[in-house]
């Protein structure tokens, strides 16, 4: 069904919230390199640090150099 959440839209807003609130935390409280330092899942979604781009994919996509976030990030 292509769009579920629009037929539930109050409780897709709270299961959104509930999901990314966390990660808004962290980066509110550690600031945003210790907090992806810390949390892999978060790094997941890291495409673009510092003029690199650290999204395989999207480095690829747009025939752009790759670089690991870990490397970024000193880990």
């Amino acid at each position: 069904v292509a769009n579920m959440p629009g037929a539930v839209a109050r409780t897709s807003t709270f299961a959104l919230n509930n999901v990314t609130l966390p990660f808004a935390l962290a980066l509110a409280d550690k600031g945003w390199k210790q907090a992806l330092a810390q949390d892999a899942h978060l790094r997941n979604g890291l495409n673009v640090c510092e003029g690199k781009v650290t999204c395989e994919p999207v480095a690829q996509a747009h025939s752009l150099e790759y670089v690991k976030a870990e490397n970024l990030l000193g880990l």
